[in-house]
C-alpha cells in the first residue's frame, strides 16, 4: 500500500486525489471471528481506511504486564493482517487518552489510582475529576514513553513504509476536553511550574512582559517576581486587570497543550515512526484552541481534523442536522481550512451512544452530504462498528454497540444501504475532492474572537465583547447571509492572504478589542482598493486589553459609544426603508466626507456610515443580531450592497433553503439543503461569469435533503 498524503486541497490516495473515507473499528469490541467479514463489508461498500484505538487500559491491565496477543480482543497484529488483506488503510489511534466511553477513558485504572499526583487540577488546587490526568507532570510523561515502548514497535511493523496498512498515526484524542469538559483547565502546579522559579508558568510570563514591573502594571499588582505570580480562576473578570490575568493563563494552558502534543509526537519519531500525525478536535468550537499547536507541528507532517455530532442523547443541542448543526459545519470546515489541511472530521456520526433519539438514515445522510457541501474532504465514521466491552474496561454499558451501520452482534442495520451509496456518490465525483466553495462575500476571522469565552463571557464595561462578536459571527453574519442566497467564505485576519482577495467585500464582526497587526492588515486592505465592512464597533483596546486605536485613526478618529445602553432596548434607528428596534452603538467624530447610511432616530446619532478611503471603501454600521427577522436580512443585504457586492452566484426564492455551489474550475456542482422536519419547495437560479445563467431549477424537497444537479 503506498503512502496516504495531503495538500490544503484534498487528500492523495494511491497517487489520486479522493476522499478519505474511513469507519472506526474497535477490534477489541468486534468478536474476533466476525473482523474479517466486517472489514469486507466496510470495503465493498465503498471504505478505504478504518480508524481504530489501541487502549493503554486494555494492554497494561497491570503496571509493567504489557499484554498483546493473548487473547482474542487484545490481538491487534491479527486486525492489522487483516486490514491489509482487506485492502483497507488504517488511522492508528494510540493514546495515552483514547477516551470512547471506557474506563478512566482508556488510561490503566493503576496509573488514575496510583499516582494522584499526576492529576489535574482547578485554580484552587483541588482535583476535580480523579481521571482527568495533568498532560505534562513528568511522572506521566515518563509512563507514557514505557507505553509507547511496547505499542509503537507494532506501529511500525505494520505501517506503509514497511509494507503494512497503517496509514496515520493519532496522538492523544480531543485534547483538552478531559479538562474542560470535567471541570477546569488545568493548574497542577508541578506540571505547570506555578510558584516555581524557572517553571512553565512563570518563564511563559517573563517571555510575554519581559520584566516584572511590565506585568505589575498590567495586573494592577505588586510581585516580587514571576514566579511569585498565581493564575486566577476563570470566573475573575471584574476588572480588566483580572480579564487580562485569565486570558494570560489561558493562552498559556494553549501552549502547554500544543507542546504536550509536540512531546508526544517527537516520542513517535525517535521511535522509528514515520507515518503522518493526526489529531481530532473535540468539536468545531474547540478547533481555535490548536492554533498554538499548528505553530508547533505546521501542517506538512500534522493534520488537524474536528468532530461533528449532532446527536448522543436527548441532551444534545440538537438531535437531527438542524440550520444549527450545520452552521457549526461551515465555521468547523473554514477553519480547518485555512489552517491549511483538507478539512476533515475525524468523528462524523456513524450512529449514537444512546439507542434514542434514534440515528435515522435521513438524517445520517443530510449530514454527510451539508458537510461535503461546506468542504469535507476526509471522514471517519465514528463508529462504523462496535460489539462488547470488557468487563474491566466498562464505563457505562457492556455493549458498545453504537447504533452503528453494523451492530454489536453482526447484523447489518437500514443505515448501511445509505453509507454505501453515500460513498457511490464520493467515488463518481471523486472531483469533488478538490473544488472549492464558490464564495460572494469574505467573512473575517479573528481567531481570538473564537477561543474568547474564557476570560470574556460576559461584557462588563466593554462596549461590545470578543465572545459576543463571535456569536454575531455564527449566530448572525452566517445565518442571515445563507438565508439570503449569500455564499460565505472564510478570510484568515492573521494573514497576509486577505490582502490579494480584494474581489469581493471583506465582512468582519469587532469588539472591543482586536490585535495591532489585525487592525493594520485591514488598514492595508482597504487602502490597496478593498471593501471592507465593520460591525458593530470600532476597536480600541488589542487584544491584551492595552490601548490600540489603529483602525480608528485611519477613519479619522471615528470611536463607538453605546446607544443608549447596550444592556437595554433602544429607541428605532433607520436603514434605507427597514426600522428596527433592538440594541445599536453610536459613530462619534465621523469622517467629514463620509455618507451617513444609519441614525437613531431619538437623537439623530449616527449609527452607520460608508467612507472612501485611499483606493477602498469602509462601511461602519453599530448594529449587530442574530438572525430572527426579516428585517435583519434587509440590514444585511443593504450592507453587502453598500460595499459593492455584486449579484449573488446562486439566488433561491426560499429563504428556508440553503444553496451552495463547489467547483474545481471545471466542474461544478450545486447543493440544495432542506435542514426542516416538512417538505418544501424552492426554486433555484445559478450564474455564472458575467451574470450568464447556466442553470435554472425547481425543487422539490424532502425533509432532511440535499440534492445535487451538475451544472
Amino acid at each position: 500500500m503506498n503512502l496516504l498524503t495531503w495538500d490544503k486541497k484534498s487528500f492523495i490516495i494511491d497517487g489520486k486525489r479522493g476522499f478519505l473515507r474511513s469507519g472506526e473499528f474497535h477490534y477489541f469490541r468486534v468478536p474476533k471471528k466476525d473482523w474479517k467479514r466486517r472489514l469486507d463489508l466496510f470495503k465493498k461498500a465503498g471504505g478505504n481506511c478504518v480508524a481504530t484505538y489501541v487502549p493503554w487500559c486494555l494492554h497494561e491491565p497491570e503496571e509493567g504486564k504489557f499484554l498483546f496477543g493473548d487473547c482474542d480482543e487484545r490481538d491487534v497484529e491479527t486486525f492489522f493482517k487483516l486490514c491489509k488483506d482487506a485492502g483497507l488503510y488504517v488511522q492508528c489511534r494510540p493514546g495515552p487518552y483514547v477516551y470512547s466511553e471506557l474506563y478512566c477513558h482508556g488510561l490503566p485504572r493503576w496509573l488514575c489510582e496510583n499516582y494522584q499526583e499526576i492529576l489535574a487540577r482547578n485554580a484552587k488546587g483541588e482535583i476535580f475529576q480523579y481521571q482527568s490526568i495533568s498532560y505534562l507532570h513528568p511522572r506521566f510523561l515518563a509512563k507514557v514513553a514505557n507505553w509507547y515502548d511496547k505499542v509503537v514497535p507494532i506501529i511500525n511493523k505494520y505501517s506503509v513504509d514497511n509494507g503494512g496498512p497503517i496509514a496515520l498515526a493519532q496522538v492523544d484524542n480531543e485534547l483538552m476536553g478531559i479538562h474542560e469538559w470535567f471541570g477546569s483547565l488545568d493548574y497542577n502546579r508541578a506540571s505547570m511550574g506555578i510558584g516555581v522559579r524557572n517553571g512553565r508558568y512563570p518563564e511563559f510570563l517573563k517571555k510575554r512582559y519581559g520584566r516584572i514591573g511590565f506585568l505589575n502594571k498590567a495586573y494592577s499588582a505588586k510581585f516580587a517576581d514571576f514566579h511569585k505570580v498565581m493564575p486566577l480562576p476563570e470566573i475573575s473578570q471584574k476588572t480588566v486587570e483580572d480579564r487580562r490575568r485569565v486570558k494570560d493563563y489561558q493562552d498559556f494552558y494553549f501552549q502547554s497543550c500544543a507542546e504536550y502534543l509536540a512531546i508526544l509526537s517527537i516520542m513517535l519519531r525517535k521511535r522509528g515512526v514515520k507515518l503522518p500525525i493526526t489529531h481530532n478536535s473535540g468539536n468545531p468550537s474547540m478547533n481555535s484552541y490548536f492554533h498554538e499547536t499548528i505553530g508547533y507541528t505546521g501542517s506538512k507532517e500534522f493534520i488537524l481534523g474536528s468532530d461533528h455530532y449532532y446527536n448522543l442523547s436527548q441532551d444534545w443541542d440538537q438531535n437531527n442536522p438542524t440550520p444549527k448543526y450545520a452552521g457549526k459545519c461551515f465555521y468547523s470546515n473554514e477553519m480547518l481550512r485555512l489552517y491549511g489541511f483538507p478539512p476533515t472530521i475525524f468523528e462524523l456520526p456513524g450512529g449514537s451512544q444512546a439507542a434514542w433519539p434514534p440515528s435515522l438514515p435521513e438524517d445520517m445522510n443530510c449530514a454527510y452530504m451539508l458537510n461535503v457541501a461546506f468542504g469535507m474532504k476526509g471522514f471517519n465514521y465514528y463508529v462504523y462498528t462496535g460489539g462488547p466491552d470488557n468487563p474491566q474496561n466498562i464505563s457505562y454499558k457492556n455493549n458498545y454497540d453504537y447504533n452503528a451501520f453494523v451492530s454489536g452482534d453482526g447484523k447489518i442495520r437500514p443505515t448501511f444501504k445509505m453509507m454505501e451509496g453515500f460513498h457511490k456518490f464520493l467515488i463518481r465525483n471523486r472531483w469533488l475532492a478538490e473544488a472549492e466553495l464558490v464564495s460572494d462575500f469574505q467573512i473575517g476571522l479573528d481567531w481570538e474572537q473564537t477561543r474568547s469565552h474564557h476570560y470574556f463571557s460576559s461584557r462588563g464595561d466593554f462596549l461590545f465583547g470578543n465572545n459576543e462578536a463571535w456569536q454575531f459571527l455564527q449566530k448572525g453574519i452566517t445565518m442571515t447571509a445563507l438565508n439570503n442566497s449569500y455564499t460565505p467564505g472564510f478570510s484568515d485576519l492573521y494573514s497576509d492572504a486577505i490582502l490579494r482577495e480584494k474581489s469581493k467585500p471583506l465582512f468582519v464582526p469587532t469588539s472591543a478589542c482586536m490585535a495591532e497587526h489585525v487592525q493594520e492588515r485591514l488598514v492595508k486592505f482597504v487602502k490597496s482598493g478593498g471593501r471592507l465592512i465593520i460591525a458593530p464597533v470600532i476597536p480600541y483596546l488589542d487584544e491584551n486589553f492595552n490601548p490600540c486605536t489603529v483602525l480608528s485613526k485611519f477613519l479619522g478618529g471615528a470611536r463607538s459609544e453605546a446607544g443608549t445602553s447596550p444592556k437595554v432596548i433602544a429607541p428605532a434607528f433607520k436603514i434605507g426603508q427597514t426600522l428596527m428596534r433592538d440594541k445599536y452603538f453610536v459613530f462619534t467624530a465621523v469622517p467629514r466626507n463620509a455618507e451617513i447610511i444609519a441614525r437613531a432616530q431619538d437623537k439623530e446619532a449616527v449609527v452607520g456610515f460608508k467612507n472612501k478611503v485611499g483606493k477602498g471603501t469602509v462601511v461602519a454600521l453599530g448594529y449587530q443580531w442574530h438572525h430572527s427577522y426579516d428585517e435583519h436580512s434587509n440590514v444585511f443585504r443593504h450592507l453587502l450592497e453598500l460595499a459593492g457586492a455584486g449579484r449573488t452566484v446562486v439566488t433561491c426564492d426560499n429563504p428556508n433553503i440553503w444553496a451552495v455551489v463547489r467547483s474545481d474550475g471545471k466542474r461544478s456542482m450545486l447543493f440544495v439543503m432542506n435542514l426542516f422536519a416538512s417538505p418544501q419547495k424552492a426554486n433555484v437560479l445559478v450564474r455564472g461569469k458575467a451574470g450568464k445563467i447556466r442553470i435554472a431549477k425547481s425543487f422539490r424537497l424532502a425533509p432532511m435533503a440535499v440534492e445535487t444537479v451538475m451544472i
